[in-house]
């Protein structure tokens, strides 16, 4: 009888304790926090949450954008000229129990989209680490990250990682590797070399900056110098470019492209 009870109470504290680690493995310092207008960010978002074992919410306008890409920008003009902002739904998260935030957003005139003006102007994230990420037709990480910056003073925004709506195929594997090489999850990933210093495009790498950029639905300009460096099995070039703005003044841009192995090059972002 002795021995039976001891099994049932041996047996009752391995349950315990495995419904205790249980609930330790689903308790997250992480958020996951989003706006997603078409899918494409929600996308990321989702990646995310399921690679750091997040938590997860999207950030939700009371008017929401609907409209086309045509019809959006409308409403944005209209709005920025009315000095308005979208209303946001409450957010239902805790934010106080989260020290790390990955913040994502598509870019819309070269910065985060107008739902996260608002959400910046309503929290300040005081304390808690930052961590952007975004989708864009061309670029605007760097831009958006710098501010995010300026706009939440008190929090440390990090590294972000960001993503063409071109490349969303390739979403996994490099999500994986930024959340590898920044330490949000265990594991390697191979740290590429600096780019070459710049120097003048030949002929070839203006060919394959044509290839790369000549489909893109916007002028990108003409490239003057480049360098380049091996990552891994493709080639990655940083193009120093000149072109013309919307308004037709002369601008000055970076543009990366990168080249696999027996595929068509593509430009993977452009920082204005």
């Amino acid at each position: 009888m002795k021995t039976l009870l001891m099994i049932m109470v041996l047996a009752m504290t391995s349950v315990n304790c495995f419904a205790q680690e249980c609930c330790e493995k689903k308790e997250t310092n992480i958020l996951v926090l989003y706006y997603s207008q078409t899918g494409v960010t929600k996308k990321v978002a989702l990646e995310l949450q399921k690679q750091l074992g997040a938590d997860i919410e999207a950030i939700e306008v009371t008017k929401p954008y609907n409209g086309s890409f045509d019809e959006t920008i409308a409403r944005c003009l209209d709005e920025k000229k009315k000095g308005e902002l979208p209303h946001l739904r409450p957010i239902k998260s805790d934010l106080k129990k989260y020290d790390i935030i990955f913040l994502g957003y598509p870019i819309w005139f070269g910065t985060y989209a107008t739902p996260v003006i608002t959400l910046v102007n309503t929290f300040k994230f005081a304390g808690k680490q930052i961590v952007p990420f975004c989708t864009f037709g061309s670029g605007g990480l760097v831009e958006s990250t710098e501010h995010l910056k300026k706009a939440l003073s008190m929090a440390k925004i990090q590294n972000g990682y960001g993503i063409r709506e071109a490349r969303i195929s390739k979403l996994e594997e490099e999500v994986d590797r930024f959340l590898s090489l920044n330490g949000y999850i265990a594991g390697e990933a191979e740290i590429y070399p600096d780019y070459s210093e710049q120097k003048p495009v030949t002929k070839e790498e203006t060919d394959i900056f044509n290839a790369a950029c000549s489909g893109y639905k916007f002028p990108l300009g003409k490239p003057v110098t480049v360098g380049s460096r091996k990552a891994g099995d493709r080639i990655d070039y940083l193009y120093f470019v000149n072109g013309k703005s919307p308004d037709g003044r002369d601008v000055e841009s970076k543009i990366y492209v990168s080249v696999e192995k027996n595929q068509k090059p593509e430009f993977t972002m452009v920082v204005r």
